[in-house]
């Protein structure tokens, strides 16, 4: 037998724990999900080892532990029935249903396993393994060759639940033979078989793909499959190139069956200071219609969608974006996604690009961008030459970190130049277009004040100059010139919440009032139109629309170019309520009075006459997994509903869906608009259900787009077959028929534990 201290000196030097490591490289070998190794001066951390027998052979200098042996280190337990370490070959083996299992959870198993007491090689036979995300591996032998090479024979992966009911999971990947090079940093798989529901599905006879221990490598990307009237079956194929530690490039050519290739670039490198993330596209083909039917000269089309942004210090960064494209219809055709995202501060319309560069400077008492940006229209009726180029916008805002008599001052200073190649009347003329610049300066003061009542009044206090430049304005009946005015506002605004508590229930009822004077404010008058009325300049507040967001604003005027002026009063009341179990609704209502009418706001807006139209706003969660928002806008007289948007949310275990309705009676482009949009799935049974998406033009009595499929999903896979018909024209575009299929493996390719 043997000694207590001999014991503890023994087994520490045996490294009875060490299976732990083996355990993890050989979970790794395959799938890489879960990084267990010893953390820096493990081992130094004491081995504690319970078994039933412990005998040592001094002249063999053998030790042996068996019966229920139990070793405990740094959180990790290792269990056999027996564990031998022979002092001279320095041979560690562990017999009879060896377990290890790791602080997080995952667990190794062995029927033995055998190391060398550096861990440098060693073997485990009937090995497998239980690692997070439900990974689970299992090998007839896992062998360490030596420091970088693990090798699996015999072995077989799958994230899908195995039971005795189904021995099949969904889908196993199997291999003769899985090895792992950590010295080139790849994993190579010979004789692999993917299988379905235990039937084989896909064999390669060798490949293999990058280490995922390896921060990144190269090697191919999960390939998008489909088939379009327009293009025939495609199959696009994306190859990561990690040219560097901070650098990489993504290669995805798209191969059509009915047109030429396509060939998808992005390119991203980070930088000290910031990044740049480019994407490209390129083929060289003629035009073709909605059937894939060509015509025309074969020519280069190309895109980029680029950004980049650069932290040049704590207070200073700069960037720019590049949106370009030689077709129009360069997107829709080659069913390029991702393509009207925010790159930037600022924003173009749907089917519009922008390209832009700014610089901002921004610490906690002051705010300064000086930007400029053209803009790329891709709408059937656009005409680039008509959009301004924005050269330079500059704006600048101060506050100083003391009171000014009891209240906060801030001070604004803005700049914008707009130029126009075309103007947008009468195109077919090619007059010249109307070119402004503005520069404003603007004080702005406000202070609170509570009553012991409850009673919040806010004062407040604008000022503003601006100074302004008109070119070519003769064609729409102006002169050129130069012209200043002064505009300010005074008014406070005044609110007083009133709370009460039923039992787990708490409602707040506010009635809110805006008062607010203005000196009749002079609009920029640009020209005149047919009946000689004047024609203002507004270049920045061309879309807006009166509702809850602006009703208690001093100048519901989003941009510079017009002013709100005359004596008006915004009233309106608020009331929220929450039952406290997650439940809990907003409502809001009001309207802006004025002593006159003011026909400096549109028609369509509801703002002219002295009673404005009413706003009203819902939303609020009734139900578990339900959620609902609606914003109208009331005549103000009859009450008929002038515009409304309404949507709604719904999740469940076999259900989820959405909709969102529009109903416009005057736009922005002067007609009606009415769209619905809806979508969402069904299971019918755990696995099995149906997805569909439609968007509706309601007015035009017709469908935009719409989607019918089905879908299957597990714990580990989900697929979706997707029938899509596009009916809008786009340009030479006609209706299009889609089918679209969508794979998605657990820890292969999508997260499908977030779907």
């Amino acid at each position: 037998m043997i000694d207590g201290p001999r014991l503890a000196a023994t087994v520490r030097k045996a490294r009875l724990l060490a299976g732990v490591a083996m355990g993890a490289w050989l979970a790794l070998a395959v799938c890489a999900h879960a990084q267990i190794a010893p953390e820096p001066g493990e081992t130094e951390q004491p081995v504690y080892m319970e078994a039933d027998v412990v005998t040592r052979n001094d002249e063999t200098k053998v030790s042996t532990a068996r019966g229920s042996v139990e070793a405990r280190q740094a959180g990790r337990t290792l269990r056999a029935e027996e564990v031998v370490y022979d002092e001279t070959s320095g041979v560690i083996t562990a017999r009879g249903d060896v377990q290890i299992v790791n602080p997080d959870g995952t667990a190794e198993f062995a029927d033995e396993v055998v190391l060398d007491d550096e861990m440098k090689a060693g073997v485990a036979t009937a090995f497998s393994a239980r690692l997070s995300q439900n990974i689970k591996i299992a090998a007839a032998t896992a062998v360490k060759r030596n420091e970088n090479v693990n090798e699996l024979n015999k072995a077989i992966y799958t994230p899908c639940p195995v039971c005795a009911k189904d021995p099949d999971p969904t889908w196993s990947i199997e291999a003769d033979r899985v090895t792992q090079d950590k010295k080139n940093k790849i994993v190579r798989y010979e004789n692999a078989r993917i299988r379905v529901k235990g039937v084989p599905f896909l064999y390669l006879p060798v490949f293999w793909h990058a280490d995922p221990q390896a921060e990144a490598r190269s090697g191919f990307l999960p390939p998008k499959l489909g088939a379009s009237d327009r293009r025939g079956v495609s199959y696009e194929q994306p190859y990561y190139w990690r040219i560097s530690p901070s650098q990489d490039l993504i290669i995805s050519p798209q191969i059509n069956g009915d047109v030429n290739p396509f060939l998808n670039l992005r390119y991203r490198k980070r930088f000290y200071s910031g990044l740049v993330d480019a994407r490209f596209g390129y083929t060289h083909d003629s035009d073709f219609d909605g059937n894939g039917d060509r015509f025309g000269e074969k020519t280069s089309r190309s895109y980029v969608l680029a950004r980049g942004a650069f932290q040049v210090d704590e207070n200073w960064r700069w960037g720019f974006t590049a949106e370009r494209t030689s077709d129009d219809l360069l997107f829709d055709k080659y069913e390029v996604g991702g393509v009207y995202e925010t790159r930037g501060p600022f924003v173009a319309d749907d089917r519009r690009l922008i390209s832009q560069v700014y610089a901002v400077r921004q610490d906690q008492q002051s705010y300064f961008s000086a930007a400029a940006f053209t803009i790329q229209g891709l709408r059937p009726e656009d005409n680039d030459r008509t959009f301004p180029i924005a050269a330079p916008l500059v704006e600048a805002r101060w506050e100083p970190t003391s009171a000014i008599a009891g209240g906060r001052l801030r001070l604004h200073g803005s700049g914008a130049v707009l130029i126009r190649d075309q103007s947008p009347l009468n195109q077919a003329a090619r007059l010249p277009g109307l070119d402004s610049a503005r520069a404003t300066t603007e004080a702005d003061w406000r202070s609170t004040f509570t009553s012991a009542a409850g009673v919040r009044l806010s004062p407040f206090v604008q000022a503003r100059a601006d100074i302004y430049r008109i070119d070519d304005a003769e064609p729409i009946g102006g002169e050129d010139r130069t012209t200043a005015r002064a505009l300010g506002v005074a008014g406070v605004d005044l609110s007083w919440p009133f709370y009460r508590r039923f039992g787990d229930v708490y409602v707040v009822l506010e009635p809110v009032a805006q008062l607010a004077v203005s000196p009749n404010a002079e609009q920029i008058t640009v020209g005149r139109d047919a009946a000689g009325q004047p024609i203002y300049l507004n270049e920045d507040s061309i879309a807006f629309d009166f509702d809850d967001t602006n009703l208690f604003l001093a100048n519901k005027f989003p941009g510079f170019d017009l002013y709100e002026d005359g004596l008006r009063l915004n009233v309106g009341g608020r009331a929220f309520v929450d039952w406290g179990d997650g439940r809990h609704a907003y409502a809001l209502v009001g309207r802006s009075l004025r002593a006159q009418r003011n026909n400096d706001f549109p028609a369509r807006t509801g703002l002219q006459p002295p009673g404005s139209d009413w706003v009203v706003a819902l939303e609020g969660q009734p139900l578990p997994g339900l959620s609902f928002f609606t914003r109208a806008r009331l005549d103000g007289d009859t009450l008929d509903v002038r515009r409304a948007e309404a949507g709604a949310n719904y999740y469940s275990t076999r259900f989820s869906g959405y909709f969102r309705y529009l109903t416009d009676n005057l736009d922005i482009s002067g007609s009606k608009r009415e769209n619905l949009d809806l979508g969402g799935e069904f299971f019918v049974t755990k696995n099995w259900g149906v997805v569909a998406y439609g968007s509706r033009d309601l007015e035009g009595k017709s469908w935009i787009v719409r989607d019918i499929g089905v879908a299957y999903r597990d714990d580990c896979t989900r697929l979706d077959v997707i029938y899509r018909r596009e009916d809008t024209i786009l340009g030479r575009l006609g209706p299009n028929d889609s089918v679209l299929i969508r794979l998605t493996l657990a820890t292969l390719g999508g997260p499908i534990y977030a779907n």
